[in-house]
């Protein structure tokens, strides 16, 4: 652990949490210093240890602003929320609660000095932030969250207790229903007519399972609307098909792309996971995501995996991210890159805010390739017509800046 902090920071505090992953020892670390203006600032480090090599690395980075809160849950644990985000504390031991007063103390200082982002304090910040390099399931875990709206069940991985009679009878019953449902025209059948089929394949009266039946008749016609394939490497679809499993498998998914708020990771210790923790709302800037999304698209395709990107229905946030994505690894421009993902994926309809988002990256795009060309090109022509008014301005100070370029 020590290896990993700069000489001039101090540990204030060291508490080991409990994880999901049996392999792995988890310990929330306060770590403070002197900041530029002579003052104590702190940030809390999660830091994951691995007992097959006895190696440490970091998976989260949570700078203490002033608006930092602690929350306790009443089972044990906490949470401390700050900049908009909330993490989850759950110490292996309840004599580690008491250890939150030198928490509770480093809040207090940056509440009363005032520290926000975007400021000179905490800038020190960044040098662990560009050294998380902790397993992408480890980096899920700390950023698991508890208002989720749609749970993940365990990882199959998991399963060790012998299941219930009626465990095992769901089970039976959501297998037989999935090949039912799949033999048959689901335009011309009703639901009742799919569960007395049930009932005489299993020669049993499932009264007391219609509504396990009903609800799991929702998720199978969810997942049998397979995902979109947009690219070799790129896959557009909804929460349904993030929960299949077996299909995630059969088509070569190692990564996904969450583009929820709502929505947890469902197999964690199974897929690299991604997150962008939004909801699909007028006042949700998804722009600021997308050189991150970027990058992780393209690291699924760099390692020669599939990369499945998700939303609720995979019909706006995720829809965006993956025009975002055209349009940068092909240089298409707005148009040319929504009407290709559209095609291969008919329902995609990013709200109005993404859309003016996503003229706005065009923008961004075009003045990053013109100011490649300001810097390696003595005369240059261009056309604003296709620019924003953001781009070109943009473009137009880059000029200033080297008066022997002429524009026409």
């Amino acid at each position: 652990m020590f290896t990993l902090l700069r000489p001039e920071d101090n540990i204030r505090l060291a508490v080991r949490l409990e994880s999901v992953f049996p392999q792995c020892t988890r310990y929330m670390v306060v770590v403070s210093t002197n900041g530029r203006q002579d003052t104590e600032e702190s940030v809390v480090l999660g830091m994951d240890f691995s007992p097959s090599d006895s190696s440490c690395s970091i998976g989260m980075v949570l700078p203490l602003w002033s608006d930092t809160r602690i929350h306790l849950d009443g089972d044990g644990g906490f949470s401390v929320s700050t900049d908009n985000k909330i993490h989850i504390f759950k110490p292996v031991s309840v004599q580690a609660m008491s250890a939150l007063q030198s928490l509770h103390k480093a809040c207090e200082v940056a509440h009363c000095h005032s520290y926000f982002p975007g400021s000179l304090f905490l800038t020190w910040v960044s040098y662990y932030q560009s050294r998380v390099s902790s397993d992408q399931a480890f980096i899920n875990e700390w950023n698991a969250m508890q208002d989720v709206l749609s749970h993940r069940a365990d990882s199959p991985v998991l399963f060790s207790e012998v299941p219930t009679e009626r465990e095992r009878t769901e089970r039976l019953i959501k297998t037989r229903l999935r090949e039912i449902m799949t033999q048959k025209d689901l335009e011309n059948v009703t639901s009742k007519d799919i569960r007395t089929e049930l009932e005489m394949q299993m020669v049993c009266n499932l009264r007391e399972f219609k509504e396990y039946i009903d609800n799991e008749m929702i998720i199978i016609l969810g997942q049998m609307d397979r995902p979109s394939e947009i690219f070799e490497h790129v896959y557009l679809g909804s929460e349904w098909n993030a929960s299949n499993l077996e299909e995630l498998q059969n088509t070569g998914v190692q990564y996904i792309l969450n583009v929820t708020r709502e929505i947890d990771n469902f197999f964690p210790g199974l897929f690299e996971y991604h997150n962008i923790r939004v909801y699909d709302e007028e006042a949700t800037d998804l722009l600021a995501y997308w050189n991150d999304t970027y990058k992780f698209i393209s690291r699924a395709k760099k390692a020669g995996a599939k990369c499945l990107v998700h939303c609720k229905m995979g019909v706006s946030r995720s829809a965006s991210t993956v025009i975002a994505y055209a349009m940068k690894e092909y240089g298409w421009d707005l148009k040319q890159a929504f009407e290709y993902v559209k095609e291969r994926r008919a329902v995609t309809k990013p709200n109005p805010s993404f859309m003016r988002q996503l003229e706005e990256y065009q923008g961004i795009l075009m003045a990053s390739e013109v100011s490649v060309v300001i810097y390696t090109t003595v005369d240059i022509s261009l056309s604003f017509n296709r620019l924003t008014p953001q781009a070109g301005m943009y473009i137009l100070q880059k000029m200033c800046c080297y008066s022997q370029y002429s524009l026409s």
